[in-house]
């Protein structure tokens, strides 16, 4: 804290119930008409925190955030100094022998790619269009953003989730029937976890609830199908596909990109909340499947000839990721602009696998395209490599393989079990390096240390 100004006299304030108090940010305001350039240190400085608190809770990795903080920092004449975590940042501000500390902590990860543009475009305008503002005039601006609603309700988001899986489901080898049952699953799923979302119930209770729900959904479909078209039981197979909205896609990807930049504090974070929503997501599909005795069979082959497999492979990865990106809350553009980029990518990986790659190798390859194809999209539209990227690869996340791990070491066949663990760990490891190859190539900023 800087002990060399005074606090000016102020009203005293209604505080915050919460477990995680709301900041009062305007009460760093002294309310005079002064440009933020010639305001105190503690104005600036905390200035500086909010943009970078607001960038963190969008889901975008720690560098990120300390690249926005210091743009802001060196506008308003401040050394900045941080350390960012998955939900936290303490930073400390410079400027002429003084220094401010702050500490700054959010509820909960999220993920919100139409915010994330938003607040990079408005770093990127500060020095232009923000240096002449008073601080009260600033605040304004970061209320508007930070309380920018979303874009989709959770019906949509209900709907964006169903097509995803359904596509997800028929890339893992899935037909008709099982599209169908998946895209009931997860569209229940997935609304049900946006609701417990909006009344804040905490991710691993929204997560086990959601999962538990979908796989109830795709069982009663199945069982609907089965009673009125005497389908087959190995189409039980799909269930899977139904809870794999659930895949937390920017904290894996942005665990591997931090852990590269050697922000390891962040990166062990975020990738340890990853394993904890995968871990709790495939322990609760397990439980609800030794329940309905349903077992994660090989699926039943299509026989589809390869042009006809590429189009398809084409059009279920465009809407895979499209879908991806609407439940990040990305505006239409974007996901379509994602869409687009992750269907080149996912396809190529996919026929990679046909021709006998390894699937860690496909998966390099297929992030490290998706990656360099993102840069050359942002450099033409502006929109942040990340919200291009995540979206693109997490339909090549390997779920299948993840749940099948633990359904295997649940039952003690650990031979089987850690087989899958080991080909999904590779699969894992493999997409964060392929995109930060790529970032290396493309980036000059990002390759560098200083």
């Amino acid at each position: 804290m800087d002990h060399s100004e005074k606090p000016a006299t102020r009203p005293r304030v209604t505080l915050s119930p919460n477990h995680h108090m709301t900041i009062n940010w305007h009460s760093f305001d002294r309310q005079d008409d002064a440009p933020v350039t010639r305001t105190s240190l503690t104005e600036r400085a905390t200035i500086v925190g909010r943009v970078g608190i607001i960038m963190l809770s969008c889901g975008t990795g720690a560098w990120r955030v300390r690249e926005a903080m210091n743009t802001i920092a060196r506008d308003l004449g401040l050394t900045c100094a941080a350390d960012v975590g998955l939900i936290t940042i303490e930073y400390t501000c410079f400027d002429h022998g003084r220094h401010y500390t702050q500490a700054l902590a959010l509820p909960t990860s999220g993920v919100n790619t139409d915010k994330l543009t938003v607040i990079e475009r408005y770093v990127t305008r500060f020095a232009t269009d923000c240096v002449g503002l008073t601080v009260g005039e600033i605040h304004a601006q970061l209320d508007q953003i930070q309380h920018k609603p979303g874009n989709f309700s959770a019906l949509t988001a209900g709907l964006a989730s169903a097509l995803a899986c359904a596509a997800f489901t028929f890339l893992l080898g899935g037909g008709p029937i099982e599209m169908i049952c998946a895209f009931l699953g997860a569209g229940v799923g997935n609304y049900s976890r946006r609701l417990m979302g909006a009344r804040r119930i905490t991710v691993t209770a929204s997560t086990a609830v959601s999962v538990a729900l979908a796989c109830l959904s795709y069982l009663l479909m199945f069982k609907v199908l089965e009673l009125g078209f005497h389908i087959s039981q190995a189409h039980e197979a799909g269930y899977i596909g139904a809870m794999l909205f659930v895949i937390p896609g920017f904290p894996f990807i942005t665990s591997g990109l931090d852990m590269a930049k050697l922000d390891m504090r962040s990166g062990l974070e975020r990738g340890t909340f990853a394993i904890m929503v995968i871990v709790v997501a495939t322990v609760t599909g397990w439980l609800v499947a030794l329940l309905v005795h349903f077992e994660p069979q090989n699926f039943i082959p299509l026989h589809l000839s390869f042009w006809v497999l590429l189009t398809c492979r084409l059009a279920a990865s465009f809407c895979g990721v499209y879908g991806f990106s609407i439940m990040f809350n990305s505006p239409r553009k974007l996901a379509a602009s994602a869409g687009l980029l992750g269907a080149v990518a996912n396809t190529l990986r996919l026929t990679l696998v046909d021709f006998a790659m390894p699937a860690a190798a496909a998966a390099f390859i297929g992030a490290l395209v998706a990656g360099l194809l993102a840069s050359a999209v942002n450099r033409n539209t502006g929109y942040p490599r990340i919200s291009l990227t995540v979206p693109a690869i997490v339909i090549m996340v390997p779920g299948l393989y993840m749940y099948r791990a633990m359904f295997n070491l649940g039952l003690n066949d650990f031979g089987v079990g850690g087989g899958w663990m080991i080909k999904a760990v590779l699969i894992v490891v493999a997409l964060p390096l392929g995109l930060a190859a790529a970032r290396i190539v493309t980036d000059s900023e990002w390759r560098h240390v200083d």
